[in-house]
């Protein structure tokens, strides 16, 4: 089984135009659509579109829309009960494929629920292949929350944590007095050029890619699967490094798409696949999504499997800065 934690849960609000977005101008919308989401809850829906057991851990209330709408799904949950709803992120769409996100932040988390979250993840990790902490961090939460996480599930023994997030979380995961740090990371060339001071344009080049990528596993991580947009993805751990390069397809939204690649990883993993196929089917799943409209994820018929290949790359090692 896959547990997924939406600290920051959403619902995901897409307005797809007929033209071009204009600053300033009044627009048309020719279709509008609402999903549950937030990162993890995006990785929950597409597993359980693959048809595995997974289960979405969120803070929410039981008239909250986002259980609400895991709950229609048919996918399985556990919530901590806080006050207030959820957030709106609201992504307008463009016919060329061009996304434009807004973001809301969300609402307070506190101790006692942070602490109840803590201890619903440890209760849950004695049956959970993978723990995936994914997202950003709503008001109130330390930076290092999911730093804490880790460190508190890796000496429980018998499930693997994966990290999905960004800017001060994902920086406080490598913070010098860390103690444990996961066993995969899934950052863009953004948050890749983040954690190895480089800057992203760097980064689109899959060996300079790996090159930076590797410099995390030399500090501890297990694996990174770095996804780098239309170029594909990377696969680094200690043993290998792969690249993969996104099959041709009309780019409809981006939204969930790097959800979509960890979740095909997981996937994949859980077949037994080996490194070079996680990677093929994390790029399948991803750049599915990028052909799907609004906030729609994808599930094994939406994939274009066969026209993604992966090749080993040759990469020499490099200090961070």
């Amino acid at each position: 089984m896959i547990v997924t934690l939406t600290a920051n849960p959403s619902v995901d609000r897409t307005v797809t135009l007929t033209e071009p977005l204009r600053r300033g101008q009044v627009h048309r919308a020719s279709n509008v659509t609402s999903h549950p989401g937030g990162k993890g809850v995006n990785v929950a829906r597409v597993v359980s579109a693959g048809g595995r057991s997974v289960l979405a851990v969120l803070p929410g209330a039981e008239d909250d829309p986002v259980v609400h709408g895991l709950r229609t799904a048919g996918i399985a949950f556990r919530t901590v009960p806080v006050a207030g709803g959820p957030r709106v992120n609201l992504t307008i769409a463009e016919t060329d494929g061009t996304t434009t996100k807004i973001n809301e932040p969300g609402h307070p988390l506190h101790a006692r629920d942070l602490a109840e979250l803590t201890a619903l993840l440890v209760e849950l990790a004695a049956g959970a292949r993978w723990i995936v902490l994914s997202g950003s961090l709503p008001p109130g939460v330390p930076v290092d929350w999911y730093a804490q996480l880790v460190a508190t599930l890796s000496t429980l023994g018998g499930t693997r944590v994966a990290v999905d997030t960004s800017d001060a979380p994902l920086l406080a995961l490598f913070a010098d007095s860390v103690g444990a740090l996961p066993d995969l990371v899934k950052p863009n060339s953004e948050e890749l050029a983040q954690l190895t001071g480089l800057e992203p344009v760097d980064l689109d080049n899959p060996t300079a890619a790996a090159e930076a990528a590797s410099t995390l596993i030399d500090r501890g991580v297990g694996a990174v699967l770095a996804t780098l947009g239309a170029a594909g993805a990377v696969l680094v751990t200690a043993e290998e490094s792969w690249f993969a390069a996104a099959p041709p397809i009309v780019p409809r939204s981006t939204v969930g798409a790097g959800d979509s690649a960890l979740a095909g990883y997981l996937l994949a993993d859980l077949a037994g696949a080996s490194p070079a196929d996680r990677l093929r089917n994390a790029v399948a799943y991803g750049s599915a999504a990028t052909a799907l409209p609004g906030t729609e994820l994808p599930g094994p018929a939406d994939l274009l499997l066969e026209a993604v290949t992966a090749r080993r790359l040759t990469v020499s090692r490099r200090s961070t800065t």
